[in-house]
């Protein structure tokens, strides 16, 4: 069982037992027409550097601009950056957004398509998409690919608490490694300790 691995690392057992299950962040469509992946990039991107208040309202506004409230990616394209900025997008944000629509339009981007694919495959095939990271399609595989063993060591937040819960002093590189060596005892389901990692909040 997952959480009896996990709580083999006496810390991680102390915040699982104060922290609420971790719930799933995604519920996107099954849809075939209306691609996981694809959507949840284009959120992704809408919600970077801003808050997630901001983040949804801007979003829904985006979804408001198509016919069926889905941005199929040859709609989005033929969007002129007028009409993306009207939804509260910026301009860069725009050109990041119909960079996803032109790479759904060229390349597969569906479930049955990386389920071939290992983690670092799925990660190096996304990135040359403009506005798209490591952290964001890591957020994929954990979020909507549903992959079990995703540790997201750029994420500000999973650092933040590793240092505190295990009381680490060490910065740069060597933060990193250590960061390494303790989240590889989770394997292979680091996913679901960073989920925990998230949720807990260390004065509660």
């Amino acid at each position: 069982m997952p959480l009896a691995h996990l709580s083999q690392d006496v810390i991680l057992k102390q915040i699982i037992e104060s922290t609420p299950a971790p719930k799933i962040a995604f519920d996107y469509t099954d849809d075939p027409a209306r691609n996981r992946v694809y959507l949840a990039l284009l959120e992704s991107i809408v919600s970077q550097q801003i808050s997630t208040k901001a983040a949804n309202s801007i979003f829904a506004r985006f979804l408001a601009l198509f016919p069926d409230g889905y941005p199929y990616p040859e709609q989005l394209i033929a969007k002129s950056p007028e009409e993306l900025r009207s939804a509260g997008l910026s301009g860069q944000k725009s050109i990041y957004l119909q960079s996803v629509a032109a790479f759904a339009l060229e390349n597969p981007m569906d479930n049955a398509f990386f389920s071939g694919m290992s983690d670092e495959e799925i990660v190096q095939y996304l990135l040359p998409i403009k506005g798209v990271g490591r952290w964001t399609v890591e957020m994929l595989l954990m979020f909507v690919l549903d992959r079990p063993d995703v540790f997201p060591i750029d994420d500000l937040v999973i650092r933040q608490k590793m240092v505190k819960a295990y009381g680490l002093t060490e910065t740069g590189r060597a933060l990193y490694k250590r960061l390494h060596e303790i989240a590889d005892r989770w394997r292979p389901h680091r996913t679901l300790a960073s989920r925990y990692l998230w949720r807990w909040k260390p004065d509660g």
